[in-house]
């Protein structure tokens, strides 16, 4: 795949009519059949099933909330990662993006309000098999990979605003 002239005709467009260059991404959750423990999310080209961790209650036998958060930074750095690599003509035989997160489920289930709610860390690994690259170039590679991952600059940089409301549901 020629990377660079699949993106041209996009940056040309966005250049000439930024506009273009707006977009609105959704994701719907809606209950499940288990009860109050697990859900389904829509992103419009595909549904997931997530369930409450079990150290809250859930059974464990899928993705909890957690998960898909880092999940969504995993995937978002990892292409990320292979599309620099490839913009700046690196050769790699492998990328591998490994995500952890720590959090206090103290906070989740609000024993502690000093604890909180959420991930205190969150750790991005980028494992890259690149023989023949220098270390200037490893070094360029994250930074970029770092720099135009949407995922990581918006939980690291950048908090998007972010509103709640809430409404009633829509009659079928």
């Amino acid at each position: 795949m020629d990377l660079r002239a699949t993106q041209q005709p996009l940056k040309d467009a966005y250049r000439v009519d930024p506009e273009k260059a707006q977009i609105t991404l959704t994701a719907r959750g809606s209950d499940a059949d288990d009860g109050p423990i697990s859900c389904s999310v829509d992103i419009g080209r595909m549904i997931y099933e997530a369930q409450a961790h079990p150290g809250v209650g859930g059974p464990g036998t899928g993705a909890c909330s957690g998960d898909l958060l880092l999940g969504a930074l995993a995937a978002c750095a990892q292409l990320t990662c292979q599309m620099v690599a490839t913009a700046m003509g690196l050769k790699t035989n492998s990328i591998e993006t490994v995500v952890e997160g720590d959090l206090d489920l103290r906070g989740t289930l609000g024993l502690d309000r000093e604890v909180g709610a959420g991930f205190h860390a969150i750790r991005v690994r980028f494992e890259v098999d690149a023989p023949d690259a220098s270390e200037e170039e490893l070094e360029a590679l994250h930074s970029k990979a770092e720099r135009y991952c949407t995922v990581f600059q918006t939980l690291a940089q950048k908090p998007a605003e972010l509103t709640t409301e809430m409404a009633a549901a829509r009659p079928a």
